[in-house]
Order: C-alpha cells, then structure tokens, then sequence
C-alpha cells in the first residue's frame, strides 16, 4: 500500500521570498467488487487514510461503489440525482473529514430505463455537492476474448465540467475520456484535472502513464489519475497504478495494484513558474 509522499513540489518560495504550503491531495486505489455497502466500507478506510497523511483532496476511482457481475448491475442500483446511499456517502464523508472528495463515478438515473449516467460528482469539504461530470466518451474494445460496449448501459454526458476550488482550476474526466485531448483543451484554463478510471489491463499496460503523463504535460497541469486496479469477483483485470503527475510530467507517487491511497503535494507557484518559463498554453494558434 503505497503512503509515500514525494517531496519534489514541497512548500515553493515566491519571487518576494514569502513560503507557499503545498496543498496535499490524494488518489485512492481500489478493486471493487458487486457489493455496493462492501465498497463504500473499503472506500470509508481508504478516505480515512487519505485524511490522516492531510489530504485536503481525494479522487476515489471509476465505478468505485461497484463492479458488477454484469454490465447491467450498476442500473439496478443507479440513484436519482441528490438522492440515495452512494451519494449520501460521499457528502458524509466529505464533511467528516474537512476534505473535498471526488466521487470517481456514480450511477445516475437518466432517460432509458436501461442505462445510467456514468457521473463524476464532487463534494466540498462541508458535504455540499458542488459539482457534476457525466462521461462523454464511452469505452468500446473487441480484442481478442475482451469485449466492452459502454453504450449499452450508459448514456453519454455532452458538458465539459469545470470548476474554481481551492486548489485551483479543477477539471473533471473519466477513463476513456483520457484518450480524447480536445476534451482537456475544451477546459483551459485549467490548473489541477482528475481521471477517475478503470483502465482494463491490456489497454493500461500499453497505453496508460504515457496518457496521464501527456495530458498533464500539455496543459501544464496536476493529473491526479485514480484507478481500479487488481482483480475482480467478474473476472476482470484493471490495469491499477494510479498516479500523481506534476505540470512537468513527473510521476510524484504512483501505486501499481491493489487497494491503498497515493499520496503527493500539489504546488501553485510551482507551477506558474513553469508556465511563465515555457508558455505553451498563449502559444496556441488554433
């Protein structure tokens, strides 16, 4: 279980000297199961964790409350908007630790009877929710014996979300929208983006670092990547090694399997130095 925290963006001077604290922020790291209350258990640890080395931010990862046996289990637990366990969860948890919690995704109830919203929600540190994603890019892979059609239970979202915290600019994605870099330039500015996943493991092990990496490099932006990682009761494998990734592209903390929390600092005048040093984002032409 990874608890180290990399000290390489650790507390910055400004250029008249005066200390800035780095904000600490956390991904947590699950393997998730059918069991709705079994996973909010895991994940009330894991959160528990997070806070005690001073997370004052924690991404739980895609589909945290649940893997099913079958795509179709997250519509016969899927919440109406505002209401239900998962979500009252998420607000409790946030307002019991002082800290703002990005629900990596929750079920919500959409149009069909048939498919969910895939919904990133985030709550501030008082356990008001002050935020919504719904996935836009829905993941489709016929490789072999593996074969996914999100399309088939989820309805797509069609709005980039954004929103100012105390951490900065926070941009929100899921999994697959990793793939897609218009979407990240759709949100600029933007200082801090969270990739709440469940990265299968052959697409993980090819594709995975080099795409966090990428879409913090490119926007001069934290990546903070939570993932599933480890085996699960439906015979799937996700790829695991969620990460922090600095503005620079650098992995502060990463953990490769299983359950646990990654830890790092985040550091604003950090990373406006490097942007005024290399400013790619004015540079843009198109």
């Amino acid at each position: 279980m990874s608890t180290r925290a990399r000290s390489a963006n650790a507390s910055k001077k400004t250029r008249s000297g005066a200390a800035t604290a780095a904000l600490r922020v956390a991904a947590i790291q699950m393997a998730s199961g059918p069991s709705v209350a079994a996973n909010l258990s895991e994940a009330e640890m894991l959160l528990e964790m997070a806070a005690r080395q001073g997370a004052k931010l924690a991404v739980l990862p895609e589909y945290f409350a649940i893997m099913g046996m079958r795509d179709t289990d997250k519509v016969e637990v899927r919440e109406v908007d505002g209401k239900g366990p998962i979500q009252r969860f998420l607000a409790e948890q946030a307002k019991l630790h002082d800290m703002w919690i990005v629900g990596g995704s929750v079920p919500l109830a959409c149009d069909s009877p048939d498919k969910v919203f895939n919904s990133c929600l985030v709550y501030d540190n008082k356990g008001k929710r002050v935020a919504r994603y719904d996935k836009i890019h829905l993941f489709g892979l016929q490789m072999g014996m593996e074969q996914y059609q999100e399309e088939r239970t989820i309805q797509p979202g069609k709005q980039v979300v954004v929103l100012d915290t105390p951490f900065g600019r926070l941009g929100l994605s899921i999994c697959y929208d990793l793939r897609f870099p218009e979407l990240y330039r759709a949100m600029h500015p933007v200082d801090l983006i969270v990739v709440p996943s469940a990265f299968t493991e052959t697409t993980g092990k090819a594709h995975w670092e080099v795409l966090v990496r990428a879409r913090a490099i490119e926007n001069l932006a934290y990546v903070i990547a939570a993932g599933q990682g480890g085996y699960h009761l439906n015979g799937r494998e996700t790829h695991g090694n969620s990460m922090i990734v600095d503005p620079w592209g650098v992995v502060l903390d990463r953990l490769p399997r299983g359950s646990g929390v990654v830890i790092a600092n985040i550091n604003p005048e950090y990373q406006q130095r490097l942007r005024d040093s290399l400013p790619a984002l004015q540079h843009r032409s198109l």
